[in-house]
């Protein structure tokens, strides 16, 4: 991991933000698994990892319209959602870092670098589970969802941003693995990194417009270099 230090050695780093699921915590089986238990209880087909990561999306429930070819009725939303975040819950807890992620933290912060972690996960849940990871010492701050964040990432990045003191938006990369959290970066005027081993497939990634990457390591250094040239 010392390669991802090494490579900003002598140039002004990034402040990295970090997305949670998908990204630092490798749980996107856990979501298929809890995806699939929502879609039984309504009497659907099954969803393949590769479908999944085909037609992602926020809002969820435009994912669900995509998935099933038309929008889900008030009731059935609130069943799949309901269902979903039982099951979820109940398989994230054996759910681990992403490779290399706990390595990457410790080795940023260690180089002086600053990092911050922004999740739609509901911030009571994620804090004590970061905690749980015995990551989060290295985050300025972390910060969850606190009003169901539905329509996606983008006013709660603007506000994760604007309470670290001393952090340029211009320059900062948030490294996540939806089209969502570049998007999110764009409106807070940051930059963005996308990761390919979570919610999309590298195609759908694509079309954000911004770097696409296949690992966490790669992710920083990227990250590094456009910060550099901003």
């Amino acid at each position: 991991m010392g390669s991802a230090g090494g490579a900003a050695a002598g140039r002004r780093a990034a402040h990295i933000v970090w997305d949670w699921n998908g990204t630092l915590l490798a749980d996107i089986h856990a979501v298929i698994d809890a995806t699939n238990a929502a879609f039984a209880e309504l009497g659907l087909p099954r969803i393949t990892l590769e479908r999944y990561r085909e037609l992602y999306c926020v809002p969820v429930p435009r994912f669900y319209e995509r998935l099933i070819g038309r929008a889900p009725t008030a009731d059935e939303w609130q069943t799949m959602d309901r269902t979903f975040h039982r099951h979820y819950w109940r398989l994230a807890a054996g759910a681990g870092l992403a490779d290399g992620a706990a390595e990457l933290l410790a080795a940023r912060q260690t180089a002086g670098h600053t990092q911050s972690l922004c999740s739609l996960a509901p911030h009571e849940r994620l804090v004590p589970l970061v905690r749980e990871h015995g990551i989060d010492r290295h985050f300025l701050r972390v910060d969850g969802a606190v009003d169901g964040a539905a329509h996606g990432k983008a006013a709660q990045m603007v506000r994760h941003l604007a309470a670290l003191e001393g952090v340029d938006p211009a320059r900062t990369v948030v490294i996540g693995d939806a089209v969502d959290d570049a998007r999110a970066a764009a409106h807070a005027g940051a930059l963005a990194v996308l990761f390919t081993g979570g919610s999309h497939s590298r195609r759908s990634l694509q079309e954000a417009g911004v770097p696409v990457v296949d690992s966490l390591e790669e992710a920083v250094e990227v990250a590094d270099s456009l910060a550099a040239d901003g």
